[in-house]
């Protein structure tokens, strides 16, 4: 009689992002069984979310099924659903569904979600951008606006409806400033007749004294200027003080608007609070050296949910770059308790950053060079389409891309009406 096949430890992976699924590939070969559970069925692509609110891409541009990307993993299965808690002592996660997922090795990447700092209500009237869904609700609402502005006989209401107020100067909202402001001035004036879309307004609202503060002071200046050049007001040292309906509140100045996007503050998932181990002030758990919880080597934390502060003189940013490079070393160093080896201690290699300004115009910041306009957005566009992890995507956005730029008409200005639930 044969043996029976040995019972491979499971690795329950919490999260399909970009953490997430890279630590699911670096298991590929290893002998355990790899769960990946997820409350999407897709793995997004965050970084061009605000190119599917901003109606330059499609959603199946930057999201492809996680059963796809994982078909050929012979180790791996993958769970709709979402894990609501998390039980350390009895090595179990607990599903919004019903049930639990039993585990021998953990690694949470379960993301973060937007922070209205308190201000809740804020979320109703100023969208946040997170899912697919969020990008679809604010390219709704952006090209609705000037289909109201159209018909609108009132001059006073109709600079209302014309009036965009972008708040958070980080590379989500400069980008989406950018390339909303573009989109009123290049793409639009032909396609109206009542209204001029070029003299649209769009605000950016930054608390801080400057944008995109992980850049340094003379890119963040140079990024003003190039906002400035194509329209773009930009707002500094000015937080929010209030949101409704009609207007944001800067200090002492009301500026009526209709359309308020939000892209300022970024908070942990609810996860990380049901673990019972120390967080920081936004939710976000503290880890070990290699990226363990304290107390419990079996079990991990990477991406936007952890916080690592060993010799980085504080959390890290909650970047993509970040991610993939904790969901590796997390699972290299299950790999290595598995096989009796020292586990090694997170380093993080930052390769740059970057972010647009509009057509053909960005910054990046890599490693001691600091680089502007066309070049800084050829090196956006390159990296940008080697990071997508499905290649049907790459060339489907690579031939957007094209056709944008070429054209300034971008195909997917389409207004898709929420539906309401009945009762």
């Amino acid at each position: 009689m044969a043996d029976p096949a040995p019972v491979l430890p499971t690795v329950l992976i919490v999260g399909g992002g970009f953490g997430g699924l890279k630590a699911a590939r670096i298991l590929a070969e290893a002998p355990v069984r790899v769960v990946l559970v997820d409350r999407q069925n897709h793995h997004l692509f965050q970084p061009l979310l605000y190119q599917v609110a901003s109606a330059t891409l499609s959603p199946a541009d930057i999201a492809a099924p996680i059963r796809h990307i994982l078909r050929e993993q012979a180790n791996a299965e993958v769970v709709l659903g979402e894990v609501t808690s998390v039980d350390l002592a009895a090595r179990q996660a607990r599903l919004a569904e019903g049930g639990t997922l039993a585990y021998d090795f953990l690694i949470l990447a379960a993301g973060s979600r937007s922070s209205y700092f308190g201000q809740d209500a804020w979320a109703r009237v100023a969208p946040g951008l997170k899912t697919l869904e969020d990008a679809l609700e604010i390219r709704r609402r952006f090209l609705l606006t000037f289909e109201r502005a159209e018909q609108e006989e009132d001059a006073e209401l109709r600079r209302e409806w014309l009036t965009f107020v972008i708040v958070g100067g980080g590379p989500t909202g400069v980008e989406l400033a950018g390339t909303l402001k573009e989109m009123a001035r290049l793409t639009l004036p032909r396609e109206f007749r009542r209204i001029r879309t070029d003299r649209a307004r769009v605000i950016l609202v930054e608390a801080g004294p400057g944008i995109l503060a992980n850049f340094g002071s003379g890119l963040s200046e140079q990024a003003v200027q190039g906002l400035e050049r194509i329209g773009v007001e930009v707002r500094l040292g000015q937080p929010i003080t209030g949101i409704d309906e009609h207007a944001v509140q800067l200090g002492g100045e009301r500026i009526p608007t209709r359309t308020v996007l939000w892209a300022a503050g970024v908070s942990a998932v609810p996860l990380g609070a049901s673990l019972g181990v120390p967080t920081d002030r936004i939710g976000r758990v503290l880890v070990e050296p290699d990226l363990s919880l304290p107390g419990h080597p079996e079990a991990f934390v990477v991406g936007d949910l952890a916080a690592f502060t060993h010799g980085s003189g504080g959390p890290l940013p909650g970047v993509a770059p970040v991610a993939i490079q904790q969901g590796t070393c997390a699972a290299e160093n299950l790999l290595a308790t598995l096989a009796n080896r020292p586990r090694r201690t997170f380093r993080y290699r930052d390769k740059g950053s970057m972010a647009t300004l509009g057509r053909g115009k960005a910054v990046a910041h890599i490693g001691r060079l600091n680089f502007t306009g066309y070049p800084a957005w050829l090196a956006w566009l390159f990296v940008h389409l080697m990071l997508l992890v499905d290649f049907r995507s790459r060339v489907f956005v690579l031939f957007e891309w094209l056709w944008a730029y070429l054209t300034t008409q971008p195909r997917a200005r389409l207004i898709v009406e929420r539906k309401r639930r009945d009762g």
